[in-house]
């Protein structure tokens, strides 16, 4: 059966060591988060995870959600206690703001918390992971009335929430999308149509289901400019803010999917439903991004929470099984064979997943405080320059962490062999979940062109710039630091190889749009390589600096520390210049053969 431990030494060691999150204190919620406040909230999410949501990871997906004949869904047994646990515990609103229930703590501590969580039960984190991303949504475009009325119940976790985007017939492209509002005079609307996908859209576990509906007015204009976005609620609430009339809205049927099945991922049917236009007319799209890119950072997390989970696994099964002897000669004389940790191929496996793991942790809790400062910092100048960095490095972490975090599961299901490939050993599970990261929220490829099409180029390249900048000014700082040259070293061939890529697409991808798309994965992937050796370069330094200073209870994890750095550098790190020849070959291959050729 499978094992989970929260890794909560690595994200200590991000958070205070790499990050240093006391030098924030200015930022409304980090002067309360000591580092001993800190380190009693993770060891606490670490407990929930590991002894409540973990143990009902491999039951509710054998299990399933349930679809009853009046269109009700049963979670699976033990979800509904286990996620008043996790509400009762305030977990949602850790980093809401107070005045809305949350206890207004940084959100860099909410993604920390994060990864425990959906390690050890994705499925049953994704119900209140959506309530969150609606939390953000009507947070900032919703009406004053709206927050009063719908976010102290979604942050104590008795209401939930979804976002209804996609139909049968369209998916990312939202501008095609047929679900329709008819104004009824009293400011509400009557929405109809169908939405599929929804994830959370029908469950057992909370009083109210808050929907956030994209839907055309009647009258708007065509494509994604007539789009506008409502708050539908399962039952109406009365101006006292008890439950009200039951709204025409239900689930349909409940996907029958790959993985996930613990999370019922439904078929929404709105018949003149009523509901309440959030933000602009005509201008949902906007308010709905707020809630996607709070999403991609939430799937970015899954991608790698998947991915330690699946190693911690594949190195304990490493540890026990044991086969043949050891190339060097027997490493366990005393049996009959040697524990296959000892084979260099499986360390290949274990090594290249920890140091995606130990790096990918850095670049969430990295990202996730440029997105703290860019919503909290009182200085506009700072402020602009982090949300910059953050609409950057959003989709590079959404693209690389799941992409990586559905091979790595492999990778780690390649080590039990057989074993691997039945369930009872959990590997299994561990693929299939991971594998929806790289579709939701926007499909990789999609995340990819983001990237090229609109981040690179957006407000002459300021973003890029500063991300360039900033990666280059560390490698200069360190240049002759005798023991980080090895680092630098490896990370400015790497900044150079992104950057002689960025250069590439400017000359050649205006004239011919083409040259972008057909670069585009292997440029996030690219992006995603250099931003990761940044990591490992500032993981390197810390664990540098800490055992300088003596730092001897913690000496042999931060000398493992600098090995993984050095492995990620030697082994890894290569591949930008692969990514860059790739770029380099433009489009025309790629696109030559007709469509009938295929």
């Amino acid at each position: 059966m499978p094992v989970y431990k929260a890794p909560v030494n690595d994200t200590l060691f991000v958070l205070n060591d790499v990050l240093g999150l006391e030098r924030y204190n200015n930022l409304p919620g980090y002067a309360e988060a000591t580092p001993d406040m800190i380190e009693a909230i993770v060891g606490e999410a670490a407990k929930l995870s590991e002894e409540v949501l973990f143990p009902l990871n491999y039951s509710g997906d054998q299990e399933g959600c349930v679809r009853h004949d009046d269109g009700t869904v049963s979670t699976p047994k033990g979800f509904k206690d286990a996620y008043r646990a996790y509400r009762e515990g305030g977990w949602l609103g850790l980093a809401v703001p107070e005045e809305f229930g949350g206890q207004g703590l940084p959100y860099v501590l909410h993604c920390a918390v994060g990864e425990y969580t959906s390690a050890a039960n994705m499925s049953l984190m994704m119900y209140p992971g959506l309530t969150q991303g609606a939390i953000a949504a009507v947070l900032v475009h919703g009406s004053d009335a709206q927050k009063q009325t719908y976010l102290p119940k979604m942050v104590d976790g008795t209401w939930s929430g979804t976002m209804n985007l996609t139909e049968p017939h369209c998916g990312t492209d939202l501008g095609l999308l047929r679900t329709k509002a008819v104004p009824q005079g009293d400011g509400s609307y009557k929405i109809s149509g169908q939405k599929i996908f929804i994830s959370a859209g029908e469950h057992d576990m909370t009083d109210n289901i808050v929907h956030l509906v994209l839907a055309r007015i009647e009258g708007a204009p065509e494509g994604t400019k007539g789009i506008s976005l409502f708050i539908v609620p399962k039952f109406l609430v009365r101006e006292d803010g008890s439950l009200g009339a039951r709204n025409p809205v239900s689930c349909g049927a409940i996907e029958h999917k790959m993985g996930i099945h613990g999370n019922a991922t439904c078929v929404m049917n709105y018949d003149g439903a009523t509901g309440f236009l959030i933000g602009a007319e005509n201008k949902g799209l906007n308010a709905m991004f707020v809630m996607m890119n709070e999403a991609r950072l939430g799937v970015g997390l899954q991608g790698l929470s998947i991915a330690e989970i699946a190693y911690q696994n594949a190195a304990a099964y490493a540890r026990e099984r044991i086969q043949g002897r050891a190339l060097s000669g027997p490493k366990a004389p005393d049996k009959k064979a040697d524990p296959i940790i000892v084979h260099p191929d499986i360390r290949r496996t274990l090594m290249t997943i920890r140091a995606f793991n130990e790096a990918g942790r850095a670049f969430l809790l990295w990202t996730a405080l440029k997105s703290d400062i860019a919503h909290r910092s009182p200085d506009e100048k700072e402020r602009q320059s982090a949300d910059d960095i953050l609409g950057l490095a959003t989709p590079i972490l959404k693209g690389v962490m799941t992409d990586k975090g559905f091979e790595h599961a492999v990778m780690a299901q390649q080590v039990f062999g057989g074993h691997g490939y039945i369930e009872e050993h959990g590997m299994s599970q561990y693929v299939r979940d991971a594998r929806i990261t790289m579709i939701y929220e926007g499909a990789n490829g999609i995340q990819a062109l983001d990237l090229v099409g609109r981040k690179l180029a957006l407000n002459g390249g300021r973003a890029v710039m500063a991300m360039f900048k900033e990666i280059g000014d560390f490698c200069e700082e360190h240049r002759n630091d005798e023991q980080m040259g090895f680092f630098t070293k490896h990370l400015k061939k790497g900044l150079n190889d992104v950057q002689a890529a960025t250069m590439w697409f400017m000359q050649n991808a205006m004239a011919k749009p083409d040259n972008a798309g057909a670069g585009s994965t292997d440029y996030m992937h690219l992006f995603g390589l250099v931003v990761l050796g940044y990591m490992w370069a500032k993981m390197a330094k810390a664990a540098q600096d800490g055992l300088a200073n003596g730092d001897s209870a913690r000496e042999d994890y931060l000398k493992n520390k600098l090995v993984t750095a050095r492995f990620y550098m030697e082994r890894i790190m290569p591949e930008t210049a692969l990514r860059k020849a790739r770029i380099e070959t433009g489009a025309d291959t790629m696109m030559e053969l007709a469509a009938e050729a295929f």
